[in-house]
């Protein structure tokens, strides 16, 4: 992607984060004077789950290689 490529999807996701507390915020408003919040259904385009399960061990293999720094030294 070009610079103006990553800018225009960068304000394209400020923008859409814009709406989105706009629309928490007038929930959270309909919440407090006791009216029904609509509920969205789905999950916004995008959106990746994380699991819960333990990551193999065995990705760190070598991760002092990464700069990550060695695990039995402190950091200067």
């Amino acid at each position: 992607m070009s610079l103006e490529d990553d800018l225009t999807e960068v304000k394209r996701r400020l923008e859409e984060l814009a709406r989105s507390v706009i629309q928490l915020e007038r929930n959270l408003v309909r919440q407090r004077e006791g009216k029904p919040v609509p509920m969205v259904v789905g999950r916004p385009d995008g959106l990746v789950t994380i699991s819960d399960t333990p990551y193999d061990s065995t990705l760190w293999t070598d991760s002092d290689d990464e700069g990550l720094g060695a695990r039995d030294r402190r950091a200067p």
